[in-house]
């Protein structure tokens, strides 16, 4: 059986445990780890409000070398102040005492809800559980998994393998987030692992562009959490030659992180809050590259967007509006739109079309919103999400 986890790629153990952060009994501790050390690069929220968790994992993800990661989830650690700083640096410092590494060589990462202090006799339990379950099989990554989640209705996973010169290259990674999502150069948690051998430097580059192109290019909500994280790990144990310069190696390692990330994206817009299906926006003809991101994003992020599709309902009139109201360039004499190949409106006037038809394709599991402004040549896209009455129920009933 393939491991697909992030215990895939050589050189990484994983486990997930309950330590009684969430009420529910659930996974609420993972751990993930590179006992011969990893080279590691993140992203992390552009929010102006963060968690203590960023704060301390944004100065250790700049060491050299990293040996692990810790996440809690059910409790973000995020508006607690100096107590909730020195708890994220406790938290690195009982990992790093139990695998016998430097405290900063430990990243972190929190979810949950915001405003509370961490449990600390409940965490310090549940690292030293974690670090005596660690082990690379395909289980101990699922836990992982299961330990990150929130609102998530299921666990998140995708991988890669791929030659290059002759060895076998692995990318696996894990994603949370099912609500609060609005990303910008950020996510929501995401840990990677992979058994290249890459420069720190190209690794952060890799995963900036596969992070932009992916899951910052997915808002469910519209909002930015204050915990966004993404992490990579690189052993190096694949036994590949370095990728040390932006060569065809190099792309090939970036193509194939990038489209794990897309997978991931994918898999997330289909398990957030609420949703029963996804979309796809597509802008072209945008005077700029920018404008075409903010119309797309105006769309994905458009209320009245969002329930027509949960509603099946082919309502053109809708995307107009959102693309006309947030101040891009546009020529209304070549304004043209699409739901996958059906023309429902052409050069700024309604086309004619089945509407039974362009219900049906509304209504499948994905499709996707094409629209041309007719203003110049630059594109873009964005994922989003429908909205349905559970997405209210279950921001009604999350309390803190």
């Amino acid at each position: 059986m393939i491991n697909n986890t992030i215990t895939g790629p050589r050189g990484f153990l994983a486990a997930g445990v309950a330590c009684g952060i969430k009420a529910s009994g659930k996974q609420d501790m993972g751990l993930v780890v590179c006992p011969t050390g990893a080279k590691a690069a993140a992203v992390f929220t552009t929010n102006k409000v963060v968690s203590a968790a960023v704060t301390i994992c944004r100065e250790h993800v700049r060491t050299g070398e990293t040996a692990a990661v810790v996440v809690n989830s059910g409790n973000a650690n995020t508006c607690t102040g100096s107590k909730g700083l020195a708890d994220a640096v406790a938290m690195c410092k009982r990992v790093a005492d139990g695998i016998d590494a430097d405290p900063r060589q430990v990243l972190v990462a929190s979810t949950g809800i915001i405003g509370h202090a961490l449990p600390m006799d409940k965490v310090r339990s549940g690292i030293d559980k974690a670090v005596e379950r660690l082990s690379a099989s395909t289980e101990a990554g699922l836990d992982f998994a299961q330990a990150i989640m929130t609102t998530d209705t299921r666990p998140k996973q995708a991988a890669r393998r791929f030659e290059l010169n002759g060895k076998t290259l692995t990318i696996a990674g894990t994603i949370k987030g099912a609500g609060m999502i609005g990303p910008n150069m950020a996510t929501t948690l995401c840990f990677i692992t992979t058994d290249a051998a890459i420069s720190k430097s190209l690794l952060g580059k890799a995963l900036r562009a596969a992070i932009g192109d992916s899951v910052n290019k997915l808002t469910v909500d519209g909002h930015q959490s204050t915990n966004d994280t993404a992490i990579i790990l690189a052993s190096g144990l694949a036994g590949n030659r370095l990728i040390s310069s932006e060569c065809p190696r190099y792309r090939r390692f970036a193509k194939a992180l990038a489209e794990m990330c897309d997978d991931l994206a994918r898999q997330m817009a289909l398990d957030s809050e609420g949703a029963t299906r996804m979309f796809k926006v597509v802008i072209t003809g945008a005077a700029t590259a920018a404008e075409a991101r903010k119309a797309a994003r105006a769309v994905a992020d458009y209320p009245l967007v969002k329930c027509a599709v949960h509603g099946g309902d082919p309502n053109w009139g809708r995307i107009i509006c959102a693309v006309g109201s947030v101040g891009v360039r546009l020529n209304p004499d070549r304004l043209t739109c699409k739901l996958d190949h059906i023309t429902v409106f052409r050069n700024g006037s309604p086309a004619r079309f089945d509407r039974k038809k362009a219900s049906q394709v509304v209504s499948q599991t994905e499709h996707t919103i094409s629209v041309e402004l007719g203003a110049g040549k630059a594109s873009d896209f964005c994922y989003g999400c429908d909205l349905s009455r559970d997405y209210v129920a279950i921001n009604a009933d999350y309390h803190t």
